[in-house]
């Protein structure tokens, strides 16, 4: 079983956008992010532990600026805590091996895919394009786009 954890060495690693957002809670601006409107197949996994979050396959166009998923690809991965910050009250989500913020989880995703949106900050995350998983050590997600592929 692969490693996942945040180790002094990766968050060095981190650029200040990526140190400012996953280390100190912050948010990335909308429409302005690697990620929103990136539409190649593979995982995103966290910047700082590369512990599997999200697949392309559960990625979706909300309209709200940042990264959209129905769900975690490894629901362990990803813990929630109540956020009361700038008077609202939010969930957050937090990788669980790195501790890195991600973005919040809201009701308002599609309903035939479960009513959840993640809205993730793509700064929180590393792509795995879907031909490099085996060399990058995720090949036991190729499984997840061979059924997508059948269905």
């Amino acid at each position: 079983m692969p490693d996942y954890r945040k180790t002094p060495e990766a968050v060095a690693r981190l650029t200040p956008e990526q140190y400012r957002v996953t280390q100190q809670n912050g948010t990335e601006r909308p429409f302005d992010n690697a990620f929103h409107a990136h539409k190649e197949p593979g995982l995103y996994v966290d910047v700082v532990s590369g512990e599997p979050l999200f697949t392309s396959l559960d990625k979706f166009d909300s309209g709200c600026g940042w990264p959209s998923f129905t769900r975690p690809v490894e629901p362990a991965n990803v813990l929630e805590k109540r956020d009361t910050s700038h008077g609202m009250i939010r969930t957050e989500v937090r990788s669980s091996h790195g501790d890195c913020h991600l973005g919040h989880v809201f009701p308002d995703g599609p309903r035939e895919a479960g009513g959840l949106r993640y809205c993730i900050n793509s700064a929180a995350l590393r792509f795995i394009p879907l031909e490099a998983l085996e060399r990058e050590g995720y090949g036991e997600y190729r499984k997840l786009f061979e059924q997508e592929a059948r269905s």
